[in-house]
């Protein structure tokens, strides 16, 4: 698709000249094809393994509070500065040519920033080239797409480039917000010329006095002279780390205390992470996108001690992503849940029971038992109706690994999935029965 788009749009002689670059090749075309839409914007990227675009709406959500216009594009949507819309392709960084396309059409809204949700894969394979970043924000680097980067080494400093991107923007802040209670936070730190680190108790800007419940958390956010009485309205102790992030990318473009006070306390929820669904039940049922090793312990460790009774989880694993994923899935899950549920996520053209193999592998190294305390269904609905029919009151159940998404790629292509009113329905039907 690539060479015969590229070969209507540019002479003979030239394409045959970046040909051999792929992506980056299709990046500069799309670049002279499109006017270089991003050169007068002014960009936020946003990269990390988890907490992308709840950072990013976090950011979004203070600088249009502050007054701004803000285009943003991640996971769950593209927003030209009129309104989110849903993003069909399920990309985080789409193609490059519908990428500079959408940059194009972003430019002519005239938004003052944008926020660009920006993967390791789209860096590596320099997707983004022509795109000057002004502001880098990394939330954290663990376990994920070594199927592609082979190894966490080549992953991290694929992400690594985004700052080194934004360093080389000599028009721009040169400004990067790195975690520094992430391993590979100083590396990250040291790409930039003006780095802003953070953490819960490490960083030039931290969190002091948290308080946390099931539905918040509040915190003064400590940076220099300055001092942030912060209330970030989403679950979860993680959500303190991605509003930190926030604070950061907010000091970096200028805003004042008041304006990043409010802006973080206006975001009420993010579609697809740690959605409840309540339908009178007597028990919790959570729905959440968390898809790796470690976002599961994160929230598991924040669910556990909130729950009163058990612990139940569905989920499961990416067909032709990283396998070796699988097993430390299950066992993280085999780990802090009391039952375990693997089940389809997007098993494309790999055998699906075979993916859950893997993962009850895993959680039995845990101690899990097959058919008592560890179960394999294949088909998603079924999963979660077989959850809710052993979910007792105070119990909390956990669905994982789908959270905003809109379908399910299986073997014989693509079916329309809403993971919440998958869960409603089940919940439903239950109580008329």
């Amino acid at each position: 698709m690539f060479r015969d788009v590229v070969k209507k749009l540019i002479p003979q002689p030239v394409f045959n000249a970046i040909e051999p670059y792929g992506h980056w090749g299709e990046a500069i075309v799309a670049n002279f094809r499109y006017g270089f839409p991003a050169r007068n914007l002014k960009i936020i990227g946003v990269t990390g393994t988890d907490g992308k675009t709840t950072t990013s709406t976090l950011i979004q959500k203070m600088l249009q509070e502050s007054g701004k216009k803000v285009a943003m594009m991640t996971t769950i949507s593209i927003d030209l500065g009129d309104g989110p819309k849903p993003n069909p392709t399920r990309l985080t960084t789409i193609g490059a040519m519908a990428l500079f396309k959408q940059l194009q059409q972003i430019r002519d809204a005239k938004p003052d920033w944008l926020i660009l949700e920006t993967t390791s894969h789209a860096l590596a394979q320099r997707r983004v080239w022509g795109v000057p970043y002004s502001v880098a924000v990394m939330t954290n680097v663990t376990h994920e797409h070594l199927d592609y980067h082979k190894t966490f080494e080549k992953y991290r400093d694929a992400k690594l480039r985004l700052f080194k991107l934004t360093n080389s923007n000599r028009r721009g802040l040169r400004t990067g917000v790195a975690n520094a209670d992430d391993p590979s936070g100083n590396l990250f730190a040291s790409a930039v010329k003006r780095p802003i680190t953070y953490g819960k108790t490490v960083g030039e800007l931290r969190a002091s006095d948290i308080k946390t419940s099931p539905t918040a958390s509040q915190f003064v956010a400590h940076y220099q002279e300055r001092k942030l009485d912060i209330k970030v309205n989403l679950p979860g102790s993680f959500n303190v780390s991605n509003s930190l992030a926030a604070v950061g990318a907010g000091i970096a473009v200028g805003l004042t205390n008041q304006q990043i006070e409010q802006g973080i306390a206006a975001l009420t929820s993010v579609e697809g992470r740690m959605n409840t669904v309540d339908e009178g039940q007597a028990f919790t049922v959570i729905v959440d996108y968390a898809h790796t090793p470690e976002s599961f312990e994160k929230i598991f460790t924040e669910v556990k001690p909130l729950t009163k009774g058990r612990m139940l989880v569905v989920f499961g694993s990416a067909g032709r992503r990283d396998a070796a994923k699988r097993a430390i899935q299950g066992e993280v899950a085999g780990k802090f849940c009391d039952v375990v549920i693997a089940t389809e996520e997007d098993d494309r053209d790999e055998d699906g029971e075979m993916i859950l193999e893997s993962i009850a592998g895993g959680a039995q190294k845990s101690g899990k038992i097959l058919d008592k305390d560890l179960f394999k269904v294949h088909d998603r609905t079924k999963a979660i109706e077989k959850v809710i029919d052993l979910a007792q009151p105070g119990d909390t159940v956990l669905l994982l690994g789908k959270g905003h998404e809109k379908s399910i790629l299986g073997n014989t292509g693509k079916r329309p999935w809403d993971e919440v009113t998958e869960a409603r329905k089940v919940l439903q039907s239950r109580a008329k029965s």
